[in-house]
């Protein structure tokens, strides 16, 4: 298709001109677009300032549009029967803007300023300050410009995936395209120890597709813009690009947000609305009759980076990557965004169950309340149990404590005799010394076990041996079995692994047990105390106190362990009970059975040091 065919079909999409004028009060604006009105990145900008022109404008405005058809091929285009058909548009010479939307499209007007409409005022749009530097600006024209650093692409590229080794520059291969793929040349060179940089000038359509589908593994795509390939065949609709995506060979990442949304990563971008509506503001200035000398505007840079959510999970970048000020954009919807109308159905129910739920917590928190209370009067219990047994125990306890004390006192006696003689043995008061010293240590011995038995439980939990807890409670009761008459016997298994407990408490267990045992063995004959040890299974111990006295009622062994129950007449009936809620606290069981031929047996398990306590307490 010749430059004049071309031209005659570009003017088919024109408002009607021919014929008549339009009406008195119009703004007419002509815009020319780059290459043609679908192609990027203007094709995404041109709609939105056209758009904000016509909202902003004080009067209405009547927009002609031409493209420069001719800048998508090497050979330079025959300009002048575009100029004659653009001057032709407005025979009475009443334009009140040019606007040249890109680069290409600005280097025509400035070329050929002196002869489109010179007393017209021109506003250079959405085209880099670098693309048109070399020609010079007259008083009647002003610029809307664009700058950046392209290397911030490849920084953004880096960051996010920093093991890339390939990129694929896409820039096209018309004149434009020429001045582009030669300024990242040269400002990608400081990159080319670490990334192999990939171009596609010189390729056709084709080549380019295949040079995307054959990118290797750690590679990267940026997209300038591609608006026609080496035969000079047009890119509309950057096409190149939505090839690059539905290939998904490699990530895209571009300079201008026209995609964004569509398969891009996002990143620093040029914003196609910031650029519309600044445009448009200096355009509605230069229509009111501001002097385009006087207009500065200055270049617009990159918005704030925004990235596409599904794009990073895709290629598995992290958010934490992602630079300060970001923005993620398109996240997955959350709960309330999918199930809106299922919510909403549910909302009534919960209304109502709610009242519920509150009445629910505080009597949850009553409880809670309670059961503290109940421990502590649980523990205060469990002390007072201890001391009554403290007074049962007393003439036993002092017993223990004044044995050693009267033979302190008499050995004492016999080493001052000794002394006392013509010729002091001295070998033989040293002697009564040492039994002195030995005497004393076992009062004391005495003492801190009976003080260590009775006082309040700290319910700290260490590994114990159950073996040296009953023989320290049959110590204590020593006494009392002999001024009973009691035979005690013991099979404690050994080695047998240690439970994990507060020996306070366990020992007070035992010697409740053992208490009541001697006990019901008051008015029979033979008095025998079994006391026996055993493993039970990998993660138990397991304890067993018998006696022969006179047994439990069957019907009353269910509730033997219930608070204020008791058999005795002179009973609490809080032993037992007390006994089961320390097992049971300790994560064991207790229980009661009649004895082989007369009396009781009364077993408790405990789980063993290594099956409860933590690693802490182990090593503690």
């Amino acid at each position: 298709m010749s430059w004049v065919r071309r031209l005659s079909f570009a003017a088919a999409f024109l408002p009607v001109l021919a014929g008549h004028a339009p009406a008195d009060g119009l703004d007419r604006v002509l815009l020319l677009h780059s290459v043609g009105p679908y192609f990027s990145p203007w094709s995404s900008i041109s709609p939105q300032f056209r758009e904000q022109l016509s909202k902003r404008s004080r009067n209405a405005v009547d927009i002609y549009e031409a493209s420069l058809q001719g800048e998508r091929i090497r050979e330079a285009p025959e300009e002048n029967s575009l100029i004659g058909y653009i001057n032709a548009l407005f025979p009475q010479r009443d334009l009140k803007l040019i606007v040249a939307m890109g680069a290409p499209a600005t280097r025509f007007v400035l070329r050929h300023r002196a002869e489109l409409f010179p007393s017209a005022p021109l506003l250079i749009a959405s085209s880099d300050v670098r693309t048109f530097s070399d020609l010079t600006l007259g008083n009647n024209d002003t610029a809307c410009a664009t700058l950046y650093d392209p290397t911030v692409q490849i920084d953004t590229i880096l960051r996010l995936l920093p093991d890339t080794k390939d990129i694929l520059v896409a820039t096209g291969a018309a004149p434009n395209g020429d001045f582009w793929t030669n300024l990242l040349r040269r400002s990608f060179e400081r990159y080319a120890p670490r990334v192999t940089f990939h171009w596609f000038s010189g390729l056709t359509t084709d080549e380019m597709l295949k040079r995307i589908e054959s990118l290797p593994p750690r590679s990267a795509i940026f997209y300038v813009s591609v608006n026609s390939d080496a035969r000079g065949a047009p890119m509309e609709g950057d096409f190149v690009l939505l090839r690059s995506l539905d290939i998904g060979r490699a990530p895209v990442f571009t300079h201008v947000d026209s995609h964004f949304g569509r398969g891009i990563i996002g990143g620093p971008m040029f914003s196609s609305r910031e650029i519309a509506e600044k445009c448009a503001d200096v355009a509605v200035r230069l229509l009111n009759g501001e002097n385009a000398a006087d207009i500065k505007a200055p270049p617009i840079g990159l918005a704030a980076p925004m990235y596409d959510w599904r794009q990073l999970q895709r290629w598995h970048i992290s958010e934490s990557l992602l630079p300060p000020g970001s923005t993620v954009q398109f996240s997955e919807l959350g709960l309330w965004e999918k199930y809106r109308l299922y919510i909403a159905a549910l909302v009534a129910a919960l209304l109502v169950q709610g009242g519920l739920i509150g009445w629910l917590v505080y009597e949850h928190r009553r409880r809670n309340r309670a059961e503290i209370l109940a421990r502590s009067s649980m523990a205060e219990l469990t002390h007072m149990n201890r001391l009554a047994t403290a007074s049962e125990l007393s003439a036993s306890i002092a017993h223990e404590v004044s044995q050693p004390i009267t033979g302190i006192v008499a050995m004492a006696n016999a080493a001052l005799r000794w002394l006392s003689g013509e010729v002091p043995n001295n070998q033989k008061v040293h002697d009564l010394l040492v039994n002195i010293v030995s005497a004393g240590h076992r009062a004391s011995e005495v003492v801190t076990g009976v003080r260590a038995m009775f006082k309040k439980g700290t319910d700290v939990r260490l590994p114990l041996d159950i073996n040296s807890l009953i023989l320290r409670v049959l110590e204590i009761v020593r006494i009392d079995c002999e001024k009973s008459g009691v035979h005690v016997e013991t099979d404690l298994a050994d080695p047998l692994p240690n439970v994990l407990g507060d020996d306070v408490q366990l020992q007070q267990v035992i010697l409740n047990l053992v208490m009541n045992a001697i006990e019901a063995m008051q008015s029979v004959e033979p008095r025998i105390l079994r006391i026996q040890t055993r493993r039970n299974g990998p993660d138990m111990v397991r304890a067993s106190i018998e006696d022969t006295g006179v047994g439990i009622d069957p019907s009353k062994t269910e509730r033997i362990f219930e608070r204020l129950f008791t058999t005795k007449s002179h009973g609490m009936g809080m032993g037992l009970s007390i006994c089961r809620s320390i097992i049971e606290n300790h994560g064991g069981t207790i229980s009661v059975a009649a004895g082989a031929e007369k009396g009781a047996i009364f077993c408790f398990e405990l789980p063993t040091a290594a099956q409860t306590a933590s690693p802490a307490e182990l090593a503690a």
